[in-house]
């Protein structure tokens, strides 16, 4: 039997053997709190497109939501957003889930602002309890907005002739192949009414007497970074590496970054796999990601 055996346990009890461990798990064993940083980056839709450069929704961003806040010694959570918005109920859905983990872990949570949080991306900031930016980013857009394409009389010019069948007179509102009507477009600016009201609702919440209220904060504008935080929409000016580390100097940040779907996997192989696993829907979809990033120089 070794005569070190008594001795040695003796320092496990203590927590001397740490001193003995090699270096990499003698840090890890006396590492102190942890800060985890979440990107969402890309646009926010239901759909993930293989061919786009990044999305968020739901159904991408829970695994690492629910990694982030599942740390030992966590002491806040960072959310990393480059966004330009997208689909209203993926940035609620998205947001509500930060908030029940915050609130489950009692930790507080700190937006940074990239390129853009506009839109989406800025219901998702709202999330945190806290908004950073850089002076130069674009934040804000609290506002709604739909697109789509009007393409009567195509079908004519093509010789292709499609039949359209719905039981009820609203089932096919707003059909792209159909002349506008006056009604269909009345009840859109109504949904859209209702759901900027909601935007509206959250950023008041989320942000309370911290706004300038004697602005105009809910036109649909965007501000710079710099802009945005004399108006209240974010807390600070700077970076997330600056704000953490003089913050939380003596945390060890981890990264964490959703995990790409299926087809977006492939399509890092390469241009044909990419447009094999994606077809037409896809490039479209891209093509309306492509169009939400442009609106802000991007």
């Amino acid at each position: 039997m070794n005569d070190n055996a008594p001795q040695k346990f003796t320092d496990v009890l203590t927590g001397k053997l740490t001193r003995k461990l090699p270096p990499k798990l003698a840090e890890r064993a006396e590492r102190g709190p942890v800060v985890a940083m979440v990107k969402l980056h890309g646009a926010i839709t239901p759909t993930p497109s293989p061919m786009s450069r990044g999305s968020i929704s739901l159904q991408t961003v829970e695994s690492a939501l629910t990694k982030a806040f599942g740390y030992d010694r966590l002491a806040a959570v960072a959310l990393s957003i480059n966004s330009p918005g997208g689909a209203a109920t993926q940035s609620a859905l998205v947001a509500d889930r930060i908030r029940g983990l915050a609130e489950d872990k009692g930790v507080p949570v700190l937006a940074f602002c990239e390129d853009v949080a506009a839109s989406g991306g800025y219901w998702l900031a709202c999330a945190a309890d806290e908004i950073y930016a850089h002076r130069t980013s674009m934040v804000g857009s609290v506002g709604v907005v739909s697109a789509g394409f009007g393409m009567t009389g195509l079908l004519d010019k093509l010789g292709v002739e499609r039949r359209l069948h719905a039981a009820g007179e609203n089932k096919v509102r707003l059909d792209p192949f159909s002349p506008e009507k006056e009604d269909d477009v009345r009840w859109l600016r109504g949904l859209q009414d209702e759901l900027h009201q909601q935007f509206s609702d959250w950023v008041r919440q989320r942000r309370g007497d911290r706004l300038d209220e004697s602005a105009e904060l809910f036109t649909g504008e965007v501000w710079t970074g710099a802009k945005a935080k004399e108006l209240g929409l974010v807390d600070g000016l700077g970076t997330l590496r600056g704000v953490l580390k003089e913050r939380f100097p003596k945390a060890h940040v981890v990264g964490v970054e959703p995990r790409k779907p299926l087809l977006a996997r492939i399509s890092d192989r390469g241009p044909g796999a990419r447009l094999g696993a994606a077809g037409a829907s896809s490039v479209l979809e891209a093509l309306e990601q492509r169009a939400l990033w442009s609106r802000f120089g991007l």
